[in-house]
């Protein structure tokens, strides 16, 4: 006899060639996959009883020390269950006391989670200040840009007029709008947003209505609709929204941020900004954990590691990690080094979920992901 280990994501292959029923499939790869939930806030009363709950379904709960004689207020504790396990111990949980028929809720929600296709969402800006210089095309040679990037493979394009890198200083609404005209302008006269989708990267209520009327579709706000205008722009126009997590403003963003627990924080920001955009009808959203955005290196790794987190919520995920500063504090670059280590996040970012990616190099990115999806067999 003669074993060959098997990864996880060759599960389903390995069935299919066994011959094992579709139904039989499906209960196997839910047996398959593993799944670790970080709760906080339980009383002792409700830890232990879902400790037992998920015993009895073949899980377990780990649990501090003095959860059993209830010595503390609350606990931490950490749930591990295979899928199945997690559907069975969900059905139990809505008949428990102690807000478990309310965890039962928030678990189900990681359940059935829908996956996109995956689209590259080309950068252009036309600014003379964005921190890489191989994006900045200003009037007709940011529209070349556009076409070579559609010829490439781009299935959204991202245009800005105001730099949002670390440091950065804040223009005038007016001198934002001067700076994108002439290109939405182009691409609206070549019709090119019948080619692809086109995004305006933008906060201000101008800047935006001045896309969106001339045919964009996704309005990429980095304040998360702090502005009610902007917010209400996007929502007369029915545009897809980008709402994007950043701690502070691009002036000040990496003067130490800090945060207790990053993915806790960004997910709860998620959940305020979503129930905001829906309070003005936006139904169409995209989420941006805004890697590089007040952050420390440590925080974009978590934010990568648990980017299946943000799923939940049942919304496309984007990362754009492009070429960011990030890659240098891991392996030491200037910013026309930084292709490689962008290329390995974002195809991380891929396998935890995200279906949109926004960069600078089309073709690569394009290349790199018809690779990864070969060697997984996903063609």
């Amino acid at each position: 006899m003669q074993v060959v280990k098997v990864g996880l994501e060759e599960l389903q292959d390995h069935l299919k060639r066994l011959g094992v029923e579709k139904g039989g499939r499906e209960i196997l790869r839910k047996k398959g996959r593993l799944h670790l939930f970080s709760i906080r806030g339980m009383v002792p009363g409700a830890a232990n009883i879902l400790k037992q709950d998920a015993l009895s379904v073949g899980g377990d709960l780990a649990v501090p020390r003095g959860t059993v004689t209830c010595s503390e207020k609350e606990v931490e504790a950490l749930l591990i269950v295979t899928e199945r396990e997690l559907e069975r111990l969900i059905e139990k949980e809505r008949a428990q006391p102690f807000g478990l028929k309310g965890l039962a809720q928030e678990l189900s929600r990681y359940l059935h989670m829908e996956r996109f296709p995956v689209k590259i969402m080309g950068i252009i800006n036309a600014t003379a200040d964005s921190f890489y210089p191989g994006s900045r095309f200003m009037g007709e040679r940011g529209v070349e840009a556009i076409e070579r990037m559609v010829e490439e493979g781009a299935d959204i394009i991202d245009i800005g007029g105001m730099s949002s890198r670390p440091g950065s200083r804040e223009i005038s609404e007016e001198e934002e709008l001067e700076r994108v005209r002439p290109i939405i302008d182009e691409v609206a006269r070549l019709r090119l947003t019948e080619r692809v989708i086109f995004s305006i990267d933008t906060y201000r209520p101008r800047v935006a209505a001045y896309a969106l009327e001339r045919g964009f579709q996704i309005l990429n706000d980095i304040t998360a609709l702090s502005d009610r205008k902007t917010a209400e722009v996007a929502a007369y126009h029915g545009a897809t929204v980008v709402l994007m997590h950043m701690q502070g403003r691009p002036e000040t963003m990496q003067e130490n941020p800090h945060y207790d627990h990053v993915v806790w924080e960004v997910s709860r920001f998620f959940q305020e900004r979503i129930e905001r955009a829906k309070g003005f009808g936006i139904e169409r959203i995209i989420l941006d954990p805004g890697i590089g955005f007040g952050k420390r290196l440590e925080d974009n790794l978590l934010l990568l590691r648990d980017l299946e987190e943000f799923r939940k919520f049942g919304y496309e995920v984007l990362v754009g990690a492009s070429r960011k500063s990030m890659i240098d504090k891991i392996h030491r670059s200037r910013v026309e080094e930084r292709l490689g280590g962008t290329l390995a996040i974002h195809l991380y970012a891929i396998s935890r979920g995200a279906s949109i990616i926004r960069c600078h190099d089309v073709y690569e990115h394009r290349q790199a992901i018809a690779v990864d999806r070969a060697i997984r067999g996903v063609l």
